[in-house]
């Protein structure tokens, strides 16, 4: 079973792929654009940078003092950054929600935070931080943009969308091919879009190795006999 996705074959998650059974095949659909825009004020003086994104990490990783203290949502952001110092903290959980949860309990009397996202962020943190004591202000890095021209999706059983943006750009991929979406915000996009998906996958790693192997034995007990 071949898997389309939008990661080297040996990133992390073309690794997980690899381990639960599918072959993983590079498509590269999206790519980030560093948007050039410098932070609202300088990096040094945050108590902590929030990092949304892997494409986020990447766009900052030169730019971090030494020994900053860097709160990331996800295993993937944290090895695009590096941590060379051991001052990055990965949140209890891939979400925005589970960053907020970590910065209330680091910093539990608040603080002014810079946080690092793209400009499809759904601006989670800056809304539910609206009025408490942790001040947090965006620093827009980079932009998702559609690979020109498209790669094609052709010999692929099925194909894991990355982002809502990823998603988006699917509807012009063959209906039988089988969609997988990272995170609820992909399978909204999806069905936003009017394309069915066969199934969502908590982004972790760990989970996507129990969702691939699930999705193999769904998939033979619907083969004919």
């Amino acid at each position: 079973m071949r898997l389309g996705l939008a990661r080297s074959p040996k990133h992390s998650l073309s690794l997980a792929v690899a381990r639960s059974g599918w072959e993983p095949v590079f498509l590269p659909l999206t790519h980030a654009v560093e948007s050039g825009d410098a932070p609202p004020f300088p990096i040094q003086e945050a108590d902590a940078l929030l990092v949304l994104s892997p494409a986020g990490a990447k766009a900052v990783a030169d730019k971090v003092a030494p020994h900053q203290v860097v709160l990331l949502q996800g295993h993937g952001t944290f090895e695009a950054l590096g941590a060379p110092d051991g001052a990055a903290q990965v949140a209890f959980s891939p979400r925005a929600e589970g960053l907020w949860e970590l910065l209330r309990t680091r910093f539990p009397k608040g603080g002014r935070f810079l946080l690092v996202r793209g400009e499809r962020s759904r601006g989670f943190l800056e809304t539910v931080a609206a009025g408490t004591p942790w001040r947090i202000e965006a620093w827009i890095t980079h932009r998702e943009v559609a690979e020109t021209p498209q790669p094609s999706c052709a010999g692929l059983d099925a194909v894991l969308a990355l982002s809502p943006l990823q998603a988006e750009l699917l509807k012009a991929a063959p209906p039988d091919l089988r969609r997988y979406a990272w995170g609820e915000r992909t399978a909204e996009a999806f069905a936003a879009t009017g394309q069915a998906v066969q199934g969502l996958c908590e982004p972790t790693t760990e989970a996507l190795v129990g969702f691939l192997r699930d999705q193999i034995f769904r998939m033979s007990s619907e083969a004919p006999r």
